[in-house]
């Protein structure tokens, strides 16, 4: 055991250093000598130690999420970041060590593996924090600075949607029993990636499915009343735990290498899985989906007087839509879709022969 005085108010006390072996003697000395200057400084070594435990980065980025959290409405999606990019690499250090080449070093490697978009969305993340600690900080100072961003100018709102060719090369090359019928799912719900990989079993009930606030975007229960496709997707995977499991309770991950070998297999590429969202709402008004029920949907709130007032469900309507949805899928993907008509809107939606417009105009089918 290796030991340092630690003067006391009485007589000097000895303080253990470390075990010898776990900790060098040149390693020693100089910790014995950074002991010594803060005890001349009337502070004692060991709390000093207890403090910079809870100084770390990770601790800072917890600290933050806990007391912030609640006004965020994209709290998750932060921690999900945080914890898969940035812990892992510089969650340890203490936050006041970490240079501004560390942060360049890991945004290089974030922008190599995920893109510069979510390199600079990362950024912006870390920035957050590191700025709220700054004001809660006598001494701290953030290492970031302008110009440090991936992308040269404002990221602009993707607009990619799926053709009628690739939704088909797609779902043809889904029929594996893990990742396939979460693409399928994905699409059939118009949901985000991480709200359908975390969906659990309990959160079914009947043929409704409630994405409960803590985990979307909006912080709000989200109520997807599942079509019967979605429903046969879950028969298939009955559990009580988390519904697209990779095993011992865990959901469903590693999405780039699961969309990397979907790309392989179906010969479509260039589409994210957030396009099947934006997909599902083209589709739609597609299918002749009032675009109020279509935004219910999608979980999106109502701008203005008519989100303040208007609190009606829209339950029905929206299981309507998702049927719909569904029904316009299938014969997409089969290759029977009817007649294309052009609507006064401009869209190209399937003429009414199909089972929807069927529906929608009263008619039987």
């Amino acid at each position: 055991m290796l030991v340092t005085r630690y003067p006391g108010s009485l007589h000097s006390a000895p303080r253990s250093l470390g075990t010898y072996g776990a900790i060098t003697l040149e390693e020693a000395r100089a910790k014995a000598r950074a002991w010594l200057k803060l005890i001349g400084a009337g502070r004692d070594p060991k709390a000093e130690d207890a403090r910079a435990a809870q100084d770390t980065l990770q601790a800072i980025c917890e600290e933050y999420l806990d007391r912030e959290g609640k006004k965020l409405r994209s709290a998750q999606w932060r921690r999900d970041v945080l914890a898969r990019l940035v812990w892992p690499e510089l969650g340890p250090q203490q936050i006041s060590a970490i240079r501004r080449s560390d942060i360049v070093r890991l945004l290089d490697k974030i922008e190599d593996k995920n893109g510069p978009v979510m390199a600079d969305r990362t950024l912006a993340t870390i920035r957050k924090i590191m700025n709220w600690h700054a004001t809660r900080s006598d001494e701290f100072r953030s290492p970031i600075v302008r110009g440090m961003a991936r992308t040269k100018s404002k990221e602009r709102a993707r607009e990619r949607t799926l053709t009628d060719d690739e939704l088909r090369k797609i779902w043809g090359a889904t029929d594996d029993d893990l990742f396939g019928p979460f693409v399928r799912f994905l699409l059939l719900t118009a949901t985000r990636r991480n709200e359908a990989a975390q969906a659990r079993h309990s959160e079914i009930a009947g043929t409704d499915w409630t994405i409960p606030g803590a985990r979307y975007k909006t912080g709000t229960d989200h109520v997807v009343p599942l079509s019967q496709a979605a429903q046969a997707i879950l028969a298939e995977r009955q559990g009580d735990g988390i519904v697209f499991s990779i095993g011992d309770g865990k959901p469903i991950s590693n999405f780039s290498a699961f969309k990397e070998a979907l790309d392989e297999a179906s010969g479509a590429s260039g589409w994210t899985l957030h396009d099947l969202r934006r997909t599902a709402r083209s589709l739609m008004s597609r299918a002749g989906v009032p675009s109020d029920h279509a935004e219910r949907c999608l979980g999106h709130t109502m701008a203005g007087v008519r989100g303040t007032y208007d609190r009606h469900e829209y339950h029905d309507e929206k299981r309507r839509a998702f049927e719909d949805l569904a029904v316009l899928v299938e014969r997409i993907v089969n290759g029977s879709q009817g007649d294309v008509v052009q609507w006064k809107g401009g869209d190209d939606v399937r003429a009414d022969s199909s089972e929807a417009g069927c529906r929608r105009s009263g008619l039987g089918g």
